[in-house]
């Protein structure tokens, strides 16, 4: 029965976003009422039939006394089933308010968003040609993403685009026409952008060959004006990360080649994804990927290159492509990086082209010239164990959302990753910088020209102060950026550090011509100790700060050094022992045993000699999974993990269901520790807390027990999204985008406008920011997050997460940890690196963001990834020995969504320091059926840091929002009355004529 009615279902569920899993579970829970519902149809059937019997007239009284029967025990089960075991899933929907933005809230967003793109886009290069001059009025815009240009990705981060102000708008809104005939080619020839999402990719990138640039069309081009733009777009999202291959993807063969490693086409991304070729014309080569310029673009910028001298380039996209082209071709003046730009942030692109906003943007990864030479090429994407079949279809039995692989990443390239890597080879003589590198990390052109020096440097002992003065020696206003690295000396062979490390930075005001603005910097010694993960110095882990002498350094970008100033360290400073300032407790190894993998790790050591080896292409044996990993992994798999040996039979079982007369409202604003909070969780059934916990999917339960109102929770970074309640807000930019301002206080902002728009949808839990790392340019869901830097990424989140922390809202920092990919995300990936690596290039984003947090409270969204052979969502050391322990973190962790996917199980989860499913109770992997003491206390802990959380939130702000009807309830009891007055008077009607009927044949 089960089967069949997930068949029937299945094509119309899916539709409105409900996994076959998902309705599987539904239908096993309502399977009983569905039974009982047919059995009363059966009986309503046969009592119809055999009233055909009864005396004619009763006969019809009959049949409609079991037709209002029916309905009336349907209408009750009905309500059973929507009060009852479907309750969070409906009343979500139901009590879901409409969610009205006020004109002032909008406009101060897209206000936000202007300004952000203003900051945020880079010029790239300009040999003069901008800003235009004022003769110049109009434009040749050639390219067809210029029509359908992208606003942001796919996704859970995405947003509603739909009034959104585009390229072409823009320019017109800063004084220019453009080529309508132009528009009109590119129209026609495709209105609709290709879809990235996360069922299915289309790759296509629907750019006209190059006979559509017929000789007409290009000499009416030619007599419009003499300068074109040219805008180039990619698109990406949650679930693919971008093809590196596109001839494969076009051909199908990647498919293949999936399918050879075991990979499941349905979960690996491009290989779920399709192209539409133009006829016979190849738009890519052998070998070629999405960020390359595919052959109908290179024929557009050669046919406009050959007519126009004056060029402009807009590269419309989230990730680094390879732009070494750009300079191939002397008619191309000037090169805009505009990713993902929101609602209004396509403005400032007119506003940089006419002159009227002089760009300060720099940018946030490094440009290479050539991807398939950077470290991590071989080790991403596309890695799947081969020795595995049995325990994959032993997963798959127990788990029909298991998703048929078992991947790993080798995080081979260690701590050099973008910007680091080529700082350090280039000074250890392993690359010529310049053959290597386009545009380097914090790079960005302005209009005018800025000196900056450093002053007044002093060694403080635990701290060095210093101030910088930014003087603008141009002819125009401009904001510029301090940035500063820092340089640790190195010891051959000794523990690994890279050649410049970003430790701080500002931005400045507008500086008029002639005048100056000094910033001021204070920078911990603590902050540039490295990791010692080897124990090369330190055993078992811990930060040190070797002896030798330190460089802080004035750069203008990752690379060029405008000033310096050094200290020395007489002798180490080891903080294994004491901890450093910021920390709660000493940071020692909590990963290096199960993360680090058996594999050759790049290091510095004689100049990268084991370069060709660490980053090459992984030996066959990598590709097999040892003894070791898959016992390790085995205990953590649905099916086979057992919780209860894990119990401590010294707990002692808590008290359940007590009536101490507490509500949620009660505790607001008392500290985590106040004894109130267990006299409150006392309160909680074993019911209440699996409900609590287990019902996470955009929302937290309500749990009347204690006052708790059910609350809503919203995706994403990009602004407020919610696909369950229908509330959308403004369509904010791309983190991209945001993190190229380099404006701390700016991202505060954005936090801020954000912020108020989750006010006026009341709805105060935002799934964002997410901050992990650009690792390479062909993760999909860099659009999300901020940068390959993970300082620059902390600091713009700290700053955007307290903007939003005023209005009441608790963010999910996200994805926690090492979610640097999209490929085989939820299948067993299991993600491998030193801790060194973890800690200083993949956790310190969300470290500094943690400390940096200044609101009551706030969330953690833990990642589908695993580190090493533990999953992230039930991962002791990261969620309890670090975020909590080291960082003091205090509030809620939710898993990323709960599928199950063959190792999401509740049971696992709360007990090392994952709270909140992100689901709906639905998967077998759910189920809490362990009363120990142990297990009890795991579940009691997850929802004290739940209720805590929403008890500290915009919620509860005014005081107990738990009293009143919901809308819910009221929309029920309005049906139920409805539909009682109309059985009631039918069936009246039907008794009252029957008499009537009756007394006539009686009378006569």
């Amino acid at each position: 029965m089960t089967g069949f009615l997930v068949n029937l279902l299945s094509p119309v569920f899916s539709s409105l976003g409900v996994s076959q899993a998902d309705l599987t579970s539904y239908i096993e829970k309502l399977i009983g009422y569905v039974i009982a519902i047919l059995a009363l149809l059966v009986v309503m059937i046969v009592v119809m039939v055999v009233a055909h019997k009864a005396k004619k007239g009763f006969r019809h009284v009959i049949r409609w006394q079991a037709a209002i029967a029916f309905i009336a025990i349907v209408a009750v089960l009905v309500n059973v089933i929507c009060y009852g075991p479907m309750y969070n899933n409906v009343s979500s929907v139901l009590n879901a308010k409409k969610v009205v933005l006020a004109q002032e809230t909008t406009d101060q967003s897209r206000a936000t968003i202007q300004k952000v793109a203003e900051e945020g886009m880079v010029l790239l290069k300009n040999d003069g040609i901008l800003p235009l001059s004022s003769d110049t009025k109009k434009l040749n815009v050639f390219g067809w993403d210029s029509t359908n240009p992208l606003f942001g990705g796919t996704g859970s981060g995405s947003s509603d685009s739909s009034t959104a102000i585009g390229i072409l708008q823009s320019l017109k809104d800063a004084g220019y026409e453009t080529n309508e005939s132009l528009t009109k080619m590119y129209t026609d020839y495709r209105a609709d952008r290709p879809t990235i999402a996360m069922a299915q990719q289309d790759w296509t990138l629907p750019e006209p060959t190059k006979e559509y640039y017929t000789d007409s069309l290009m000499d009416e081009a030619k007599e419009y004006s003499d300068t074109a733009v040219v805008v180039i777009g990619r698109s990406g999202g949650e679930g693919a990360d971008l093809p590196t291959d596109m001839k494969s993807v076009i051909d199908g063969s990647y498919a293949k080649k999936a399918e050879e490693v075991s990979v499941s086409p349905d979960n690996y991304g491009y290989v779920k994804g399709s192209y539409t070729n133009n006829g016979d014309y190849d738009d890519f080569d052998e070998g070629e990927s999405y960020l390359e310029l595919s052959n109908t673009e290179e024929d557009m910028l050669d046919t406009v290159c050959s007519q126009f001298d004056n060029v402009i380039v807009v590269v419309n996209a989230n990730n680094a492509m390879e732009l070494d082209w750009v300079d191939k071709y002397e008619q191309i003046g000037a090169v805009i990086f505009a990713p993902g730009t929101g609602a209004t942030g396509f403005e400032a692109l007119g506003e940089i082209i006419n002159g009227s906003v002089n760009p300060s943007g720099k940018t946030v990864d490094t440009f290479v010239k050539d991807l398939t030479e950077t470290p991590y090429y071989n080790n991403m994407g596309l890695n799947a164990y081969t020795n595995v079949e049995d325990l994959k279809e032993q997963i798959a039995a127990n788990d029909p959302a298991y998703e048929g692989s078992m991947g790993f990443v080798n995080y081979a390239e260690g701590i050099y990753v973008g910007y680091k890597f080529y700082e350090t080879a280039a000074e250890e003589g392993l690359i010529k910088y310049e053959d290597m590198v386009q545009y380097p990390f914090g790079y960005g052109l302005s209009y005018t020209t800025f000196d900056k020096q450093i002053e007044n440097f002093k060694d403080n002992g635990d701290t060095v102060t210093f101030d910088v003065t930014v003087e603008n020696t141009g002819s125009v206003a401009g904001k510029d950026v301090v940035e500063i690295y820092y340089t640790a000396p190195y010891t051959n062979g000794g523990i690994e550090k890279v050649a410049a490390n970003l430790i701080a930075f500002e931005k400045t005001d507008s500086i008029e011509p002639g005048e100056s603005q000094t910033k001021s910097f204070t920078i911990n010694k603590e902050d540039m100790a490295s990791y010692d993960s080897e124990g090369i110095k330190i055993s078992g882990g811990g930060y040190i700060l070797e002896a030798g002498e330190y460089t802080i350094s004035l750069r203008s970008d990752s690379h060029t050094v405008l000033g310096e100033e050094k200290f020395t360290v007489d002798e180490d400073i080891d903080y294994s022992k004491d901890g450093r300032s910021s920390d709660k407790t000493v940071a020692t190894n909590q990963f290096e045993d199960y993360a680090r993998g058996d594999f050759e790790q790049l290091s510095r050591e004689d100049g990268f000699a084991n370069y060709d080896k660490a980053c090459g292409v992984p030996e066959e044996d990598a590709y097999v999974m040892s003894d070791e990993t898959r016992a390790a992994v085995e205990e953590n798999v649905f099916g086979i993990y057992d919780g209860t040996k894990y119990n401590n039979d010294s707990d002692e079982m808590p008290e359940m269901g007590a009536d101490n007369g507490l509500q949620l409202a009660d505790l607001t604003g008392k500290d985590y520790d106040d004894a109130d909070w267990d006299k409150l969780l006392d309160q909680l059934s074993f019911e209440d807390m699996t409900t609590l916990i287990n019902v996470g999917g955009w929302q937290t339960a309500e749990i009347k027990s204690v006052g708790k109102i059910a609350t809503s929770d919203c995706d994403g970074p990009a602004g407020l999204n919610n696909f369950i309640t229908k509330a959308y807000g403004t369509a904010y930019p791309s983190e991209v985008l945001m993190a190229q301002t380099w404006n701390k206080e700016l991202a505060n902002e954005i936090g801020v406008s954000m912020g108020q728009e989750y006010v006026d949808a009341d709805n105060y839990g935002w799934y964002g920011p997410a901050m992990n790392i650009h690792r390479t340019a062909f993760a999909g869901r860099n659009f999300e997050y901020y940068s390959e830097d993970s300082l620059l990424s902390g600091y713009m989140a700290a700053n955007e997460m307290n903007g939003a922390a005023t209005k009441g809202v608790y963010p999910y920092m996200k994805h926690f940890a090492l979610n640097d990919q999209e490929t085989n995300r939820c299948s067993f990936l299991l993600t491998f690196a030193s801790e060194q690596t973890i800690r200083e290039g993949y956790l310190k984003a969300f470290e500094l963001a943690t400390k940096g947090f200044e609101g009551k409270a706030m969330a953690v969204m833990s990642s589908f990834n695993w580190i090493g052979t533990v999953p992230s969502c039930a991962n002791n050391e990261l969620l309890n020995n670090v975020l909590r322990g080291e960082w003091g973190f205090v509030g809620m962790v939710e898993t990323d969504y709960d599928g199950s996917y063959g190792y999401m199980i509740t049971d696992h989860c709360i007990r090392n320091g994952n709270d909140l499913m992100l689901g709906f109770n639905s998967a077998e992997s759910n189920k809490l059926t362990d009363e120990s003491a142990t297990a009890v206390l795991a579940m009691r802990q997850a929802c004290k840091n739940i209720l805590y959380t929403v008890a500290n939130s915009g919620y509860y702000a005014d005081g107990n929002p738990a009293s009143g009807m919901t809308n819910m309830t009221k929309l029920f009891v309005m049906i139920d009355v409805i539909l009682a007055v109309v059985l009631i008077v039918v069936d009246t009607i039907v008794i009252v004529r029957w008499r009537k009927k009756k007394k006539q044949a009686v009378n006569e």
